[in-house]
């Protein structure tokens, strides 16, 4: 994967950064675009959450740039979303699960015991065709996180679904990939139920 592709955003989060230097400890929250679209994220969740989502991230892309844009907050909790991009892009699951495991061995070397969630990967129309390979990713990241004590899973998957199992498209934007605001407020009441562990001061 080629990061360069990223650096004028991941710059424009670094001079964010410097600009809130010693502002304390805030959740961050951290992943591809459907982390950084959501432009509502104070009113559907909290107004204390940092976003340092970046567009069309990849868990790669999440994983490289971690100790430039995430370190550097200290972060009381850290909320992962990426994935989805990768199988879009053609990796395995046990591609993605690497990457999983780098990233949470990075949180633990550097940011201790801090509670470490992953948002499942969703289920959206675009990528139907995927279906099963994210459900594949979704569980084998879920095993995983049941080894390591600091980390929970946040499972959106189930509710993104009609009854007959197809991606529920009123959630999303006409691309069928990004998410409308239907689809942040499912993500925000979910969260809702993991507030001990995003806010933990």
């Amino acid at each position: 994967m080629e990061m360069h592709w990223y650096e004028e955003e991941v710059q424009a989060l670094e001079r964010a950064a410097r600009g809130r230097a010693g502002a304390g400890r805030p959740p961050v929250f951290y992943g591809s675009s459907s982390i950084r679209l959501w432009d509502t994220l104070a009113e559907d969740f909290d107004p204390r959450v940092l976003n340092l989502g970046f567009g069309g991230s990849t868990l790669e892309a999440c994983d490289y740039f971690f100790h430039r844009l995430v370190q550097p907050e200290n972060p009381q909790s850290l909320l992962l979303y990426a994935g989805d991009n990768d199988l879009g892009d053609g990796r395995s699951a046990q591609e993605v699960l690497g990457w999983f495991r780098s990233l949470a061995d990075k949180v633990a070397a550097t940011l201790g015991d801090i509670p470490f969630g992953f948002v499942s990967v969703k289920p959206s129309p675009a990528r139907f065709a995927l279906l099963d390979r994210i459900r594949r990713v979704n569980e084998m990241v879920r095993k995983e996180i049941e080894a390591r004590p600091s980390a929970y899973f946040v499972d959106v998957f189930p509710e993104m679904l009609d009854q007959s199992g197809n991606p529920r498209r009123e959630l999303f934007l006409e691309d069928g990939l990004h998410m409308n605001h239907a689809g942040y407020r499912l993500w925000g009441s979910t969260l809702k139920l993991h507030r001990n562990q995003i806010f933990t001061q």
